[in-house]
């Protein structure tokens, strides 16, 4: 097999080389460490040109050198030229070249004698390259032409396209772009959302202040749609009725105090004394008449029949206890409507117990006087409304703790209806109170014809939004209704005569007042309803002689003229 390099280099097996490059074959090319022995042959494919014809130059023109003086013939015998074998130098067949001269890699002869080692070496430049002895060159004879390159001999290098850099900028745009136009299409979405949201609660709200204040159409009692109705009465209400008894003045005031669950709203609702009832025997009675004789349970029955409710317990609150509670909460804040004048004053034209204004500061006394009062003229109503401002003051000062406002009841010593005890009332009053802190508390009347019975809008629609239940009122037909008309020159006259009635079980109808007369007149139009006049003259303190037929308005079934002598009852 033929050496590529000279069998001298054999005998320098120690010289060192170090790599400084590759060729344009990608063939490494190496260089002789000059430390080391300098007979050592070296091989540069790239040396120029030398006089004394070592070393070869690729790129010379042909024919313009001699071939090394050393090398191997074709068939394998050293020559006595050892250096410079080219197996790709097409001359080598040439005849006087066979024995002397050898062959160039790239078929170029050089010029010249074969010079000593010792000479070409000393010759060589100092930063000279040659390959590694053991490199196997190309086969002898091989042109370059007729050599064979495969891919594994070649490092290729990735060079960058400006192209793909293009490709990715735009798809770095187009995904950026997508992702903007989703992101601004959530956000939209999520407005819409928003804003669908907003109006919803608010159309809602508007909605359900309508209905809590009944004020919608279509909710009168005589309504055959039932969808609100049922949606109002499948609310959780808890209900207590409270019967104010004014020990010193008489009479009572009665309210009913709702707690509703679900919409988390408190409710005082004041009722009437001329609220018509059914007593236990059937007759038709009157709420105030049915507190005196019927008690609570008969009260409590009544008002169940009448409203449609369910009431939980019975509260009897004389003033005494009311003053008290007052006391124990520590004063109450009443906007007043009157001046109401010290009971305890030996002197007309005395300063007013309490004054009239708003944001009063109220004692237990100052307090019992303005529930109780009443002036001259008014309706029971108007002290029915005091009461409630009474009610609503208490319950904001009171605790919200059920615990702390059981103790208070406790405190009160009472003697509860038994439905009712003071851990029962204490946590109810607690959780009104809350509701009165916050603003979610109200006081509302309920308005009644002058007969007693509840009116079809507004007395009704209470009944069933606030309380939960259906208006049942008896039948009118079914008390004996009895018009006042009023000529004694007393305008309180009339309120007077109104109470006594209710209080007797009829039905008052106002009849306006008239000029004054002497004489009290009770008439009846039909012989029927003679009895019924009789009646009307005692509960009245009328004389039986002031009873007579006689044309009537068609609306009541006895007529009342109050003449000059007719005394009320005291009180």
């Amino acid at each position: 097999m033929n050496d590529r390099y000279d069998a001298g280099a054999a005998g320098h097996g120690a010289d060192q080389y170090e790599l400084v490059g590759y060729d344009e074959y990608g063939q490494p090319v190496y260089r002789q460490v000059p430390a080391q022995q300098t007979q050592q042959q070296t091989y540069d494919p790239y040396a120029q040109q030398h006089q004394q014809g070592y070393g070869y130059d690729p790129y010379a023109a042909g024919g313009q050198q001699q071939p090394p003086a050393y090398g191997y013939g074709a068939g394998g015998q050293q020559s006595a030229a050892p250096y410079g074998y080219d197996p790709y130098a097409a001359g080598a067949q040439q005849g006087g070249q066979a024995q002397g001269a050898a062959h160039d890699p790239y078929g170029q002869a050089h010029a010249g004698g074969a010079p000593t080692p010792q000479a070409r070496l000393a010759e060589q430049p100092a930063q000279q390259t040659a390959h590694i002895p053991q490199q196997a060159g190309p086969a002898d004879g091989e042109q370059d032409g007729d050599r064979e390159y495969h891919t594994e001999q070649f490092a290729f290098v990735e060079e960058p396209d400006d192209n793909s850099e293009d490709v990715i900028d735009w798809l770095k745009f187009t995904e950026n772009r997508t992702e903007r136009r989703e992101e601004a299409r959530r956000r939209a979405r999520s407005r819409i959302v928003a804003l669908a949201v907003v109006l919803a609660l608010a159309a809602a709200g508007g909605v359900g202040y309508l209905w809590y204040a009944g004020k919608l159409p279509g909710l009168s009692s005589g309504d055959s749609a039932t969808g609100t109705a049922t949606a109002a009465g499948a609310q959780k209400r808890d209900v207590i009725v409270v019967h104010l008894h004014d020990t010193k003045g008489g009479g009572t005031a009665t309210a009913l105090l709702v707690d509703n669950t679900t919409t988390q709203r408190g409710t005082t609702v004041l009722l009437p004394n001329s609220l018509a009832l059914t007593s236990d025997d059937g007759t038709t009675t009157t709420l105030a008449k049915s507190v005196e004789d019927d008690g609570s349970d008969g009260t409590r029955d009544a008002l169940d029949a009448v409203l449609g409710t369910d009431i939980q317990g019975t509260w009897r609150l004389d003033t005494p206890y009311l003053q008290n509670l007052v006391d124990l909460v520590g004063t109450i804040d009443v906007d007043t409507n009157a001046d109401v004048p010290d009971p305890a004053a030996k002197k007309k034209g005395e300063a007013p117990l309490v004054n009239k204004g708003a944001d009063q500061t109220l004692s237990g006394k100052m307090a019992v006087a303005y529930a109780t009062y009443r002036a001259p003229g008014e309706t029971q109503d108007a002290q029915l409304e005091r009461f409630g401002q009474v009610l609503q003051g208490v319950l904001r000062k009171m605790s919200s703790d059920p615990q702390a406002a059981t103790t208070t009841v406790q405190t009160l010593a009472q003697i509860l209806d038994p439905s009712l005890t003071d851990k029962d009332l204490g946590t109810f009053l607690a959780g009104l109170s809350d509701l009165a802190k916050g603003g979610d508390y109200r006081t509302d009347l309920l308005p009644v014809r002058g007969d007693g019975t509840l009116s079809a809008q507004t007395g009704a629609g209470i009944v069933r939004n606030v309380l939960g239940g259906t208006a049942k009122s008896p039948d009118k037909d079914a008390a004996v209704s009895v018009s006042v008309q009023n000529a004694t020159g007393v305008k309180d006259n009339t309120e007077k005569a109104r109470v006594v009635l209710l209080n007797g079980g009829f039905t008052f109808l106002e009849g306006g007042t008239a000029t004054a007369g002497s004489t009290s007149k009770v008439v009846y139009a039909d012989a029927a309803d003679k009895t019924n006049a009789t009646e009307v003259a005692k509960t009245l303190g009328l004389p039986e002689s002031s009873v007579a037929r006689g044309k009537i308005s068609a609306s009541a079934d006895v007529a009342v003229v109050l003449g000059q002598d007719y005394e009320p009852p005291a009180g």
